[in-house]
């Protein structure tokens, strides 16, 4: 429980690490910011595929196949309508935010509620991780959800700030989002702890809402500023990266 615990505050505190950066650095290049999202995109892929969607057909037995597709597929439409509650993350970030301050205020604190309930999901996927008794696994899904955070807590200071916002309270708005990973990944656990049955569909639905973050969000983000090779070959760089450590910690 106390690696669980840690997991989770380092999990959410990777979004505070990303805010901290953004503090310092207020002018990051786009380029930069795709190049390091993209990597991130590359990770959480492969933490997906291995740590979630794999185990999931291996615990599901004679239904496996149909648990994980089906599970799969719960995740990603359960994401799906979250999308219809709150704007879509990549309309939200960058030049798509103009200094205008009292009109893009409300503007800006939609874009940190999106990122926030969108880090529930993601929460809970490393807690899953953890319920399934694969410690490996879950610190490697959980590492793959720690890299994204860092990029996505360096992108939402510079909305805020040029909305007006004082720094004090951009700061505690990132905190917050980060708080609510911590949250997710302490429900995941427990909720796989105390019903292991839903072991299988919980690991398939938390891959699921992670690879529905990647085509979504991520990746279309990635590519809409003109770096879309560089940030391709970041992809792969960083799908690789967690292919050898499942190896090598395997």
């Amino acid at each position: 429980m106390k690696l669980v615990l840690l997991t989770a505050l380092g999990v959410g505190g990777a979004t505070i690490f990303g805010a901290i950066i953004g503090f310092l650095f207020k002018k990051i290049s786009q380029k930069f910011s795709d190049i390091v999202l993209s990597f991130a995109a590359g990770v959480m892929l492969a933490a997906a595929v291995l740590g979630l969607v794999i185990p999931s057909l291996e615990y599901g037995g004679k239904y496996g196949l149909i648990i994980t597709v089906a599970g799969i597929f719960v995740g990603a439409i359960c994401l799906n309508l979250v999308d219809k509650l709150v704007p879509h993350l990549h309309r939200m970030v960058g030049a798509d935010i103009e200094p205008h301050h009292n009109a893009n205020l409300s503007k800006v604190l939609l874009f940190v509620t999106a990122i926030a309930i969108h880090n529930l999901p993601e929460g809970i996927a490393a807690g899953v991780g953890f319920g399934s008794g694969d410690t490996s696994q879950a610190l490697l899904i959980a590492g793959g959800i720690a890299l994204q955070n860092i990029p996505e807590g360096m992108v939402i200071i510079g909305p805020m700030l040029a909305a007006g916002m004082k720094p004090r309270k951009v700061f505690i708005c990132a905190a917050i989002t980060g708080v609510v990973e911590v949250v997710g990944t302490l429900i995941g656990y427990f909720a796989v702890s105390l019903a292991s049955a839903i072991l299988p569909f919980a690991l398939a639905f938390a891959g699921g809402t992670m690879l529905y973050v990647i085509s979504d969000e991520m990746i279309p983000e990635t590519h809409a500023h003109g770096n879309e090779r560089g940030a391709t070959y970041a992809l792969l760089v960083g799908f690789c990266v967690m292919l050898v450590t499942d190896v090598l910690l395997g």
